[in-house]
């Protein structure tokens, strides 16, 4: 297998850096407010997201580096702020990847890359949207409703990622 170029390495570097970063925000999110959408299934999806990435580095013989976020997340005064603060988030994370995505040609790592930003852009930034229009409100499809959230021990983005 070809050795990846420092570009490369670089480009996995900060993508899961930044989705560590995301689970780690919507984790405290979720400690702070409770088990509510959209943060609760988001974090369990960004736990995936650092799956995919991590199952790269163990491709290319990458040292798999720690979760540096847990006690350095932000917080916020209101779910209001934190929906707002999310869809943020999301925006940077999806200029992140279109930026991350000229660092390679290789098809596997083009292919979890697009992935994700595709999931950031069109999933999890409309659902922090919807949150920042009902955080509180409760229920339904929007944010701020009590839901079920799977748990997940990855990251995700957040507020202020390097996206």
């Amino acid at each position: 297998m070809n050795e990846l170029t420092p570009a490369e390495v670089q480009a996995l570097h900060e993508a899961l850096d930044d989705e560590y970063h995301s689970w780690t925000t919507y984790d405290q999110v979720i400690t702070d407010f409770g088990e509510l959408r959209p943060f609760a299934n988001i974090r369990a999806a960004e736990a995936r997201h650092i799956g995919a990435l991590t199952g790269l580095f163990v491709r290319y013989g990458l040292p798999l580096p720690a979760n540096t976020w847990p006690g350095r997340a932000p917080r916020y005064a209101s779910m209001q702020a934190a929906c707002e603060a999310a869809v943020a988030a999301e925006i940077a994370n999806g200029e992140m990847y279109e930026r991350l995505l000229t660092m390679t040609k290789r098809s596997d790592i083009l292919n979890v890359l697009r992935n994700l930003q595709a999931a950031s852009q069109q999933r999890h930034l409309p659902a922090f949207q919807r949150c920042t229009q009902g955080a509180g409100a409760g229920g339904g499809g929007g944010g701020g409703g009590r839901g079920r959230g799977r748990g997940g021990g990855g990251h995700r983005h957040g507020p202020g990622a390097q996206s």
